[in-house]
Formats: C-alpha cells, structure tokens, sequence
C-alpha cells in the first residue's frame, strides 16, 4: 500500500473529513501539522507546486490535492486502486 501523508492544521473541519475518510476504510496515514510549523508549511507549499490551504493529501509521491478532491476519488471508486500501486 502507498504511502499517504496529509499535511492538515488542528482546527480545519476540511482535515476532519479527510481523515475520517481515511479512517472509515482503515487506511494508515501520517499527519503533518503545519498550523505553528512555518518549515513544514514552506515544504506543503513546494511538495503541492504553491499550494497553501490544507489539507494537502499525497499518496505515495503523487499530490491528490485537498479533501474534496480525496472525496473525489473515493466517490469515483478511484482511491483504492490508487493506493495499491
């Protein structure tokens, strides 16, 4: 299974949804807080080409973008097959 990482703030409703996703289907991800990390912030933004609202979401080395677009996948029956490449 690859690899997801998601960086997320504590207070975004967005990184909930996200991560209950992930969580209904018993997928592990690593969280990155970069509400108070200005370095992990710069390294979202360079990692997502400039993005800078959270969640961003990769999965392995790909970067999905944020929570709808992660909704987006699911709803199209895409992550899973995403995730076991």
């Amino acid at each position: 299974m690859q690899k997801i990482v998601i960086y997320l703030t504590t207070s975004c409703p967005f990184c909930y949804k996200a991560k209950n996703l992930l969580d209904n289907k018993g997928i592990p991800y690593e969280e990155i807080d970069v509400g108070k990390n200005l370095s992990k912030r710069t390294e979202m933004e360079k990692l997502s080409g400039g993005k800078h609202t959270v969640p961003q979401i990769f999965i392995g080395s790909q970067h999905i973008g944020g929570c709808d677009d992660l909704c987006d996948l699911e709803q199209q029956g895409k992550l899973d097959c995403l995730l076991s490449n």
